[in-house]
């Protein structure tokens, strides 16, 4: 397996000796057509991706087609006839996968992935044997472990290679289960990913045949040529027991995939994670975010959503109110009436949120917050209150919003001690200081920071500093297991009647110092860091210093819609496992 030792997102030359956080390795995964079936799929693709950055691998994604692409380009390039010795049909296939990988990559970016998609061109695939069913024999590996030391994610096109005389050929129908394999092969991984829509491989189709479908925790590659066929290109697993590859077969978000390599076990029974119920507290940018990705998702049920005003007309593209509407209230013991497994807190209040996040956990219910004004009220009292009623309290999500600042810190902490930290923590700032560079007032730079979905109507909290203060508190936390005094922390505010130098960036830190943590938050004009510096627009980025002199960084978009949801809905996905895990599934 390759080594990489570079950042989370590299930067500059200066900071070359820094080292990536977390395990550093790759994980190539597969996404199917059954999987990505067209663009509105691709945000759950993009979500099983980030799971795996922010836990710190490097990513190789290879898509297939969209639902019905293929055969849709197949039949038009072979209503010209010669299908045969149809040498430029190929070329016209593959299309279908290069666009997946584009959009594919699109999502990733929008929730704060760096993410690139290479075409297999780029990659330098290549394949010998007839056009339409080839063979893969190399891979250009340099060119995508570079394309790996810059990006958290590479989005690769499954199906497609290049023949000898640089035509392009197809690999075969569920060809890209053929790449995926050969990519793995190609970096010396010991397995591979596919993500289909099924949790694993079963003896028979556990959608419709008859009798009871039984599991495989562990299938022989024989017994997988037997029964997998339809569900992994046969190719695929000969090619895996060729190149030592062993096969995972998962669902999104699966937990204990079906192992497709030398080892063998009975099947049994499988069993299923009933759907879990979940409250949402909280319904304006972010939980409306959170919102449209729960309610067509079969693995959760909406019991309620509390909101100041039930009967308010909301407008939220993808989400059909009315089929909710009975579910919406103002009280937050009716919404823990119901009785959900986990509360997603995202109240802008402090008070509300922390008395709704003691009244869950009291109660044994899971709670994952973004709200860090009222988790940086306790920390610590809240883990307790969490520990001795057997809840848990997650809450990635309330600091950095999809930049995984808490485990990249967490990692830090696994590999020694720390002496300190340094961040960017508000994207609101960020993004508004960057205007004002860019020759905007600072109410034309708020008015622009609201229209993106970054600021809120009273944007004090932001431009005073406190926001950033109560992460600090968070981190801190985390860091040297208590937070300074909020009322210690210094805070330089942006104000309107002050322009701040050129470059200037809003900065948060906490070092311990002997016997006590000094912490601020200060407006640094010097532009000396280049990980800082580098920041656009709502960009958030943290770095974490150990006592062994390392340095331990990570990035991403920290504040609007989309970044905060991912990082809120991947806490509840690491709950879901957990779950999963104990009842043995």
């Amino acid at each position: 397996m390759p080594h990489l030792a570079v950042l989370a997102r590299p930067e500059p030359a200066a900071l070359a000796p820094e080292r990536c956080p977390a395990v550093e390795d790759v994980v190539v995964l597969k996404f199917g057509s059954s999987v990505l079936r067209g663009p509105a799929q691709a945000p759950a693709v993009a979500s099983e991706i980030y799971r795996h950055v922010r836990a710190g691998r490097r990513v190789v994604a290879v898509v297939s087609a969209f639902a019905g692409q293929t055969d849709r380009l197949l039949a038009e390039a072979r209503a010209l006839g010669l299908d045969h010795d149809n040498g430029l049909l190929p070329a016209y296939v593959a299309q279908g996968e290069e666009a997946a990988a584009a959009f594919t990559a699109i999502a990733c970016d929008r929730i704060g992935i760096d993410a690139v998609s290479l075409s297999v061109r780029e990659l330098g695939i290549r394949a010998s044997g007839p056009s339409q069913h080839a063979h893969p024999e190399s891979l250009d590996t340099a060119a995508l472990l570079r394309a790996l030391e810059v990006h958290e994610a590479v989005i690769v096109p499954g199906f497609g290679a290049l023949l000898e005389n640089g035509r392009t050929a197809l690999l075969g129908r569920g060809g890209s289960d053929l790449t995926a394999l050969f990519v793995a092969a190609e970096l010396g991984l010991d397995h591979v990913r596919l993500v289909k829509d099924v949790d694993g491989l079963y003896d028979r189709d556990p959608s419709g045949a008859a009798g009871v479908p039984l599991r495989f925790s562990h299938a022989s590659w024989s017994v997988a040529r037997e029964v997998g066929g339809v569900l992994v290109q046969l190719d695929a697993i000969d090619m895996g027991e060729e190149r030592g590859v062993e096969i995972e077969i998962a669902g999104l978000g699966g937990v204990r995939p079906t192992r497709i390599g030398a080892r063998y076990e009975p099947p049994v029974p499988a069993t299923a994670l009933a759907p879990i119920r979940v409250a949402v507290a909280g319904c304006g940018v972010v939980g409306a975010g959170v919102l449209s990705r729960l309610l067509p998702d079969p693995r959760f049920e909406v019991t309620g959503v509390l909101v100041r005003s039930p009967d308010r007309v909301r407008d939220v593209p993808g989400i059909d109110f009315a089929v909710i509407a009975d579910r919406f209230t103002a009280d937050p013991a009716v919404l823990l009436a119901a009785r959900p497994d986990m509360v997603l807190e995202i109240l802008s209040e402090a008070d509300a949120g922390h008395a709704l996040i003691r009244a869950a956990l009291e109660r044994g219910i899971d709670v994952v917050s973004a709200n860090k004004q009222a988790i940086s009220r306790d920390p610590a009292g809240l883990k307790a209150l969490a520990a001795a009623h057997g809840a848990h309290l997650c809450y990635s999500a309330a600091v950095g919003g999809g930049a995984p600042m808490i485990e990249t810190l967490r990692a830090a902490l696994a590999a020694g001690p720390v002496t300190g930290f340094e961040a960017v923590l508000n994207g609101t700032v960020n993004f508004m200081l960057e205007r004002i560079d860019a020759g905007a007032s600072f109410d034309e730079a708020l008015t622009e920071a609201r229209d993106a979905g970054f600021a809120e109507e009273d944007p004090s909290s932001d431009v005073e500093g406190h926001d950033a203060a109560a992460k600090i508190r968070l981190l801190a936390f985390e860091a040297f297991g208590s937070a300074p005094d909020d009322a210690a922390i210094p805070r330089a505010a942006l104000v309107a009647d002050h322009r701040p130098p050129t470059g200037a960036r809003q900065i948060g830190s906490c070092r311990r110092a002997v016997g006590e943590l000094a912490a601020e938050v200060r407006l640094d004009a010097d532009g000396s860091d280049p990980l800082f510096l580098s920041l656009r627009g709502e960009g958030n980025a943290l770095k974490v210093y150990g006592e062994d002199g390392s340095i331990w960084t990570c990035r991403g978009r920290g504040a609007g819609r989309w970044a905060t949801s991912e990082s809120l809905l991947a806490d509840v996905a690491d709950l879901v496992r957990a779950r999963a895990r104990q009842m043995g599934i």
